[in-house]
């Protein structure tokens, strides 16, 4: 069974940069999997961020695309969310999701979608 694990949450101060990790092993196929980062601010619906697909694709959503930067590691199995420029309203719970197989371009944005999901690390911005 695919188990993420994220890791690299802090506390930060606006204008940092973070970079979070996430380890997700177990997949059928090394090469065949979707793993997204999501985040969930207080009182508001869990939002995707960033996507990597084991083909090499990403996306990332337009609210964030300028600041942070998806990117994979297929031999560990790892994906990181490089976040820059960290602003106040970045303060979350941030989520690993995993599913098996390359989602098409139409479907990586939804959530059902990921079979698998983390505990969540806190990522919280405050001066």
């Amino acid at each position: 069974e695919v188990r993420p694990v994220e890791s690299g949450g802090a506390l930060v101060q606006p204008g940092d940069s973070l970079r979070l990790s996430c380890a997700a092993s177990g997949f059928r196929r090394s090469d065949s999997y979707t793993i997204g980062w999501f985040r969930q601010r207080p009182g508001a619906r869990r939002e995707g961020l960033a996507i990597y697909v084991a083909d090499g694709r990403t996306y990332s959503a337009d609210s964030v695309k300028d600041r942070f930067t998806i990117s994979g590691d297929n031999a560990k199995n790892m994906v990181f969310l490089q976040m820059n420029s960290l602003k106040y309203e970045d303060s979350a719970m941030y989520y690993c999701a995993a599913t098996e197989g390359r989602l098409s371009p139409s479907l990586v944005w939804a959530q059902p979608r990921y079979m698998y999901w983390g505990q969540g690390t806190q990522v919280t911005v405050s001066s």
